[in-house]
């Protein structure tokens, strides 16, 4: 496996805040909550291609972005980010895509829902039980982190985004 340079990682990080920003707006009624995947997917893929340092800075971007557009939460930074820092560290240590998205569903499911209470409360005025983020964000960041597993499983995807074996032909 080949390291990857600077400015691929930089245009790498461009690409998953874009899709990110773009898709993170659709999301998918299950019961009474709202499931906004598109997040997760591109923590843990990020996670696994470029570390946990441009993972959590994508993720602070993005919940950067998303907020100045009015279409994020201040919340989104707490969940975002931890579940991002998380995974990249976990896949850093162990190189097992299943362990970043596991480092995902904890950072983001239970450490940063935990830290979303605080802001919930002082900032945005919102009363509720210590635990009330918890689901919430388990059943997104659940179903965006196993999307990402899969799709990091696919060969031509392994190829160029892990193994950094992309090969740019020159006439």
């Amino acid at each position: 496996m080949k390291e990857k340079s600077k400015a691929q990682k930089m245009a790498l990080s461009g690409v998953l805040i874009g899709i990110s920003v773009i898709f993170g707006t659709f999301s998918i009624p299950i019961g009474a909550a709202k499931i906004s995947p598109i997040q997760h997917f591109v923590n843990v893929v990020g996670a696994i291609t470029l570390g946990p340092v441009y993972a959590l800075m994508n993720a602070f971007v993005t919940s950067l972005i998303r907020n100045f557009m009015g279409t994020g939460s201040l919340l989104a930074f707490p969940g975002s980010m931890v579940g991002a820092l998380l995974a990249g560290i976990l896949y850093k240590k162990f190189r097992k895509p299943g362990i970043a998205v596991i480092g995902e569903i904890i950072g983001t499911g239970i450490l940063g829902a935990l830290l979303a209470y605080p802001i919930a409360t002082m900032v945005l005025g919102k009363q509720g039980a210590i635990f009330v983020y918890v689901v919430p964000f388990i059943s997104s960041c659940s179903v965006g982190a196993i999307i990402a597993y899969f799709f990091i499983k696919v060969p031509v995807i392994k190829k160029i985004l892990i193994d950094n074996e992309f090969q740019v032909k020159r006439e």
